[in-house]
C-alpha cells in the first residue's frame, strides 16, 4: 500500500470515528452532535499524546537543573563550539536527558494536524446553530468571531509566558494560529482551538512554577 493510500485509510477511520461519536452524542447534543464529535475526538487524541508533553516538560526541567555545569562548559570551551556542544551533549545523556524531547510533541501532533485538516476540508455532515461545518469566516461570522476570540486571548497567554529574552518572532507564533483558525472552514477551526486550548492547559498544569514552601509561625 502507498503512503498515499494509507493516509486516504487513516482519514477514512478519522471520518468514521467522528460519524460514530457523533451517533453517540446526538441524544445529548442534538444538532452539534458532529461538532461536539470533533472536539470530543481532537481531546481524545491530545490525551493519548499527553505522556510525550510530560516527557518534554520533564527533560527541560532536568535540563534546567543543568544550568550550573554547562554555564561552566560555556566558560571552559566558549571558544571551540564544537567541544562546547559535544561536551554538553554528553553531559545531558549522562543525566538521561535527550537534546530533541522538545521536539517530540510537535512531531506527534503533525500527522494528527494534517488528518484533521483533511477531515476539516471534507467535514462530517453537521451545523453549529445553522452554520455548516464547511462554512468558512465570512459565511459563519458570528460563530468565527467566538473561536477567533479565544484563539487571541491562548495566543496572547501563550505569547506572554514566554521568557523575557525570546526572540520576538517566537512570541509572534502563537498568533499564527489565529490566521489559520480565520482561514480555516468551520470543522477545522473547531478542531484547532480545542487543541490549543488542550496544549495552553497543559502548559499551565505541566509548566505551573513550584510554589515556595509556606512559612510556619504567627502572622
Amino acid at each position: 500500500m502507498s503512503v498515499s493510500h494509507a493516509f486516504g485509510a487513516v482519514v477514512g477511520a478519522a471520518h468514521s470515528a467522528i460519524e460514530a461519536l457523533a451517533t453517540l452524542l446526538t441524544p445529548l447534543a442534538g444538532n452539534l452532535a458532529t461538532a461536539a464529535a470533533i472536539i470530543v475526538f481532537t481531546l481524545l487524541i491530545r490525551l493519548l499524546i499527553s505522556p510525550i508533553t510530560y516527557l518534554q516538560v520533564r527533560g527541560e526541567r532536568r535540563r534546567a537543573a543543568l544550568n550550573p555545569q554547562i554555564e561552566k562548559l560555556r566558560e571552559k570551551h566558549g571558544s571551540d563550539p564544537m567541544v562546547l556542544a559535544t561536551e554538553t551533549l554528553a553531559l545531558q545523556r549522562a543525566n538521561g536527558i535527550n537534546p530533541f524531547a522538545a521536539l517530540l510533541p510537535a512531531l506527534a501532533q503533525a500527522p494528527f494536524f494534517m488528518i484533521m485538516y483533511r477531515v476539516a476540508m471534507t467535514a462530517p455532515a453537521g451545523a453549529v446553530f445553522g452554520i455548516p461545518l464547511t462554512a468558512h469566516l465570512m459565511a459563519g461570522l458570528p460563530i468565527f468571531a467566538a473561536l477567533l476570540a479565544i484563539a487571541v486571548l491562548i495566543a496572547r497567554w501563550s505569547a506572554r509566558r514566554m521568557p523575557a529574552e525570546a526572540p520576538k518572532f517566537l512570541k509572534a507564533m502563537p498568533y499564527f494560529t489565529v490566521a489559520v483558525v480565520a482561514w480555516m472552514p468551520l470543522a477545522g477551526a473547531l478542531y484547532l482551538v480545542t487543541s490549543t486550548s488542550w496544549t495552553a492547559l497543559e502548559h499551565a498544569v505541566l509548566r505551573r512554577p513550584k510554589t515556595a514552601a509556606v512559612k510556619t509561625g504567627n502572622q
